[in-house]
């Protein structure tokens, strides 16, 4: 069997590559799109793409063979399923066995067959032969969960999770197609079933759900095929995000039977059990009537404090909660009148074909808000993170990216369009303060906080960190002061001195801060929290910023801290620009329609001189034909005088024969003549010889006269 590549635009064939002996069973890419891996029976094989040659082959014995082998989301590793229920995890670039998930003793087995991963690589569910679905967490590798499935279910054909664009890739819902056709949707947490599609007269034989969770297309056993709306199926899935839970987990789970959870059709959910201690779980008291806390009070009933304890404790937010958290710290006023009138793309078009449209009308709405927005050349990369973040809700994701700007983005547009140089010389103090070496070295390579602080700070580290490092790095930022964003900044600087001291040219501290580097994320947040703490209160950042302030009420704050009559200057030149573009444009449509009617001209002289020539060429051809049908006529008339003259040749040929003929005919009667004469004569010789005498003398009685 081999492996066929083809272009999707042009459909033509790129590669052909062999290998596998049996049926190709599954593919994986890599999230890099640059490697692959093919799964048969017997073997799996790991491609690269770039050159179309195989890197690696894994064998296995006869004995045991091959489930599935796949690529982890967001990550380098690669997952391998056997048909003894064995799981391997393998990096992908040596191909190290990094460890194997312990088979399960207790029960019978399940015979793994199918799998899935949830999207953030930190769950993995299987099944089976078998009416149970196996739940394991991969950072732990051990066995979360036994979700029993309802009797009539015997065994299951295909498991999925159906993402959620709000959970931050932890998904909670899993999708379990068994023997009878009917697909069942269930919560992971509570094991409650949500809804299901399919029947036992129309059943489901394969089906697929959407990478954003919106619909699941399904081909029936009737050969036809189904799409559902997800949002449709059931109510549950629009719900906003209950209150926030907070959950201490204490020992590490067993693999015995207090694991397994049947699934139910309750609202409530039930309590996990685990190796001696139970997952407790609780509503966060309410906040007490005091004034610290009515300062720290959020919206939707949440604490401030409360949140800032959760957050040390477990150094990051629940991820399937973290977008109601951040809308709840930023303070989001949600002003959806406001941002429908800002949000007109046709009084303010951005011309961009590169950012998708969400980040389009954001940018749109921003540079409504203030003009300076529309003269920022790095917005978008600003914006873009929570545009992927909040691609479902415009109006969140615009407040979100205002919010940040009004508080954390303090000073940044004092010395617009240069970068803030107040603010770059705030983080450098501090880390003159904390690490005086790693900024005596960037001061002798010549290296100053515009190259390797203000990459961070207009990226927001987007460039540098992960997706989950990232979403951990703003959980605090969000919960702390806005200068924390600053203290972050030094605390990347410092927890990668080592690599930092090592560079000497430009180009590359350039290609350092604006690519992602191996870090620890919890030591640059403990760094941070340290800085945050140790450094003198005359440099520390928070003297020269601000405190938090969230947005208005019913119409945004007016943002005029920038040098306004620079961008004036800049719009006014843009303008002026733009009026000699159309000028220029104009004058060069009208030389381009005189250079079209020259080009019509030219092609008519053309034709008409072609045309000319061919009706001379036409003539002289006619010509020739004329000259050659009279030479034929000569030779005909010269041939024919020829055959006149041969004629009469031939005429007096035969005119002298005839004469010839008459001639001798005549020479023959004359002879012939003569020759009867002379017989008469002869014979009258010898009459006269027997006469007698009397009678030669006697004269006849009568004489006869011829």
């Amino acid at each position: 069997m081999c492996l066929t590549l083809a272009e999707t635009d042009t459909r033509q064939l790129v590669s052909w590559m062999r290998g596998h002996e049996g049926a190709i069973s599954s593919l994986s890419i890599h999230s890099s799109g640059s490697y692959a891996i093919s799964t048969s029976s017997d073997t799996a094989q790991l491609w690269n793409l770039d050159t179309f040659q195989r890197k690696r082959k894994l064998n296995v014995r006869q004995s045991v063979g091959i489930q599935k082998v796949f690529f982890l989301p967001h990550s380098n590793t690669i997952l391998s399923c056997f048909s003894d229920d064995s799981i391997f995890a393998w990096e992908s670039d040596t191909l190290f066995c990094k460890y194997q998930l312990p088979v399960p003793q207790d029960g019978p087995r399940i015979h793994y067959r199918t799998f899935a991963v949830t999207q953030d690589g930190k769950t993995l569910a299987a099944a089976g032969r078998s009416n149970l679905v196996h739940l394991w967490c991969l950072d732990s590798r051990q066995l979360l969960r036994v979700i029993h499935m309802p009797p009539e279910v015997k065994s299951v054909r295909f498991v999925d999770f159906l993402p959620d664009s709000f959970d931050g890739g932890s998904n909670q819902i899993l999708g379990v197609l068994s023997q009878d056709g009917i697909m069942r949707f269930i919560n992971i947490q509570s094991c409650k079933q949500i809804f299901e599609i399919g029947s036992h007269e129309d059943a489901i034989m394969l089906a697929a759900i959407c990478p954003k969770g919106h619909h699941i297309v399904a081909v029936m056993d009737s050969g036809a095929l189904r799409i559902y709306d997800v949002r449709s199926l059931t109510p549950e899935i629009s719900k906003p995000p209950q209150p926030l839970l907070k959950r201490v987990t204490k020992g590490k789970s067993s693999e015995g039977s207090g694991l397994k959870m049947k699934v139910h059709t309750g609202a409530g959910q039930r309590p996990v059990k685990t190796s001696g201690r139970r997952i407790q779980s609780k509503v966060l008291p309410s906040a007490v009537s005091t004034l610290a806390d009515k300062e720290n009070d959020l919206p939707n009933g949440l604490n401030k404090k409360r949140l800032q304890a959760l957050l040390r404790a477990f150094g990051e937010y629940p991820a399937k909660y973290r977008m109601f958290i951040w809308r709840s710290l930023l303070h989001l006023p949600e002003n959806h009148a406001a941002f429908t009138y800002m949000c007109l793309q046709e009084r303010y078009p951005i011309k961009s074909h590169k950012l998708q449209r969400g980040l389009q009308r954001v940018l749109s709405a921003l540079a409504h808000w203030a003009a300076v927005f529309g003269e920022t050349d790095y917005l978008p990369l600003l914006a873009f993170p929570f545009v992927k973040l909040f691609e479902n809700n415009p109006l969140i994701c615009f407040e979100v990216v205002a919010t940040i700007i009004v508080n954390w983005c303090q000073h940044w547009f004092e010395y617009f369009p240069n970068p803030p140089l107040n603010v770059l010389s705030l983080a450098e103090n501090v880390l003159a303060h904390h690490d005086k070496e790693l900024l005596q070295h960037f001061v002798a390579c010549g290296v100053t906080s515009q190259l390797y602080a203000w990459p961070l700070l207009e990226t927001l580290f987007s460039e540098v960190l992960m997706r989950e490092e990232w979403l951990k790095l703003f959980d605090n930022v969000f919960s702390n002061h806005p200068s924390f964003l600053l203290m972050a900044v030094v605390a990347y600087v410092t927890c990668c001195r080592a690599p930092l001291l090592l560079c000497t040219e430009r180009k590359d501290f350039e290609y350092f801060f604006h690519h992602r580097n191996s870090l620890d994320i919890s030591a640059m947040l403990k760094e941070a929290y340290r800085l945050m703490d140790s450094t003198p209160a005359d440099i520390h950042p928070s003297s020269a910023l601000s405190d938090f302030e969230p947005l208005t009420q019913g119409q945004y704050p007016i943002f005029n801290k920038y040098p306004t009559f620079i961008v004036e200057y800049q719009s006014q030149e843009r303008e002026r620009i733009r009026q000699q573009e159309v000028e220029y444009l104009r004058e060069r449509q009208e030389v381009q329609e005189l250079h079209a009617e020259a080009v019509r001209q030219q092609a008519e002289f053309e034709a008409w001189y072609k045309q000319q020539e061919l009706l001379l060429q036409g003539e002289e051809q006619r010509r020739r034909i004329l000259q050659e049908e009279e030479s034929k006529l000569t030779q005909q008339r010269a041939r024919l005088a020829a055959m006149k003259r041969e004629l009469k040749v031939k005429e007096l040929n035969l005119i002298d024969s005839s004469r010839r003929r008459f001639l001798k005919h005549q020479q023959d009667q004359r002879r012939i003549q003569l020759k009867r004469l002379d017989d008469e004569i002869q014979r009258k010789v010898l009459v006269c010889c027997y006469l007698p005498m009397d009678q030669l003398l006697t004269p006849p009685a009568r004489t006869f006269v011829d």
